[in-house]
């Protein structure tokens, strides 16, 4: 089982990727390794963003991975993508839970970029379109989401995390958390709206694009900074 890596294999089609699972049920460690490979980025993305810092995001990553593993033939639906996102959900969950018994946040930890899916900024790719300023751009409204992202109430900023950044349903969001379809929607209503207070009144701190109107929904925090 490997540690977090920036670049995740794009999972195959339904049936590959069900055939890959039952081996996997079955103890195949390298079929389980090939659905770390899938998914391994997307849980260290929703963990990152749920928790604020990344060496408790790869705490929880690995965590999950190793639960996934123990706990894979018991596994039966209602799809390996999201049975891992609600374990690593939990994981977080229970690490925000032992930090407000023990607070160790600093205000470094709040301004660090959220991680290596933002991109590296000092590595140019070879495309001649790179832009450094709307890259810079990109990672500070990314870094400033992510610090409104922190203020909000877990729950909001689990289900936005896994709507706006994940990109799941709300139904999808529901069988995550396990959490009734009109509770989700009000928790990303609410939160929506909370996050786009955080950014109004931190409006001297986003990039000068998006000082310029009135906001709408806050922008999804980018997976990507290219």
């Amino acid at each position: 089982m490997s540690s977090h890596t920036s670049g995740a294999a794009i999972p195959p089609d339904d049936e590959t990727l069900a055939e890959i699972v039952a081996l996997a049920r079955t103890g195949d460690r390298q079929s389980f390794n090939v659905l770390v490979g899938y998914f391994q980025g997307a849980v260290y993305g929703v963990a990152v963003r749920i928790l604020g810092d990344r060496e408790l995001a790869a705490d929880a990553t690995q965590d999950a991975i190793l639960s996934a593993y123990r706990h894979i033939s018991s596994y039966h639906g209602p799809s390996f993508r999201l049975w891992i996102l609600r374990i690593v959900t939990n994981q977080c969950l229970d690490l925000l839970r032992a930090r407000r018994r023990r607070p160790t946040v600093s205000l470094d930890a709040l301004l660090t970029p959220t991680g290596d899916e933002l991109g590296d900024a000092a590595a140019q790719p070879a495309d001649d379109t790179w832009d450094p300023a709307r890259r810079a751009e990109q990672r500070e409204l990314a870094t400033l989401i992510q610090q409104g992202l922190l203020t909000l109430p877990e729950d909001q900023r689990i289900a936005l995390v896994l709507c706006d950044v994940e990109g799941l349903s709300y139904e999808e969001i529901a069988v995550v958390t396990q959490t009734q379809l009109g509770t989700i929607k009000s928790r990303i209503a609410r939160g929506r709206a909370k996050l786009r207070d955080f950014l109004d009144h931190h409006r001297e701190l986003l990039p000068r694009v998006y000082r310029r109107a009135p906001l709408g929904d806050p922008p999804a925090s980018p997976k990507d900074g290219g």
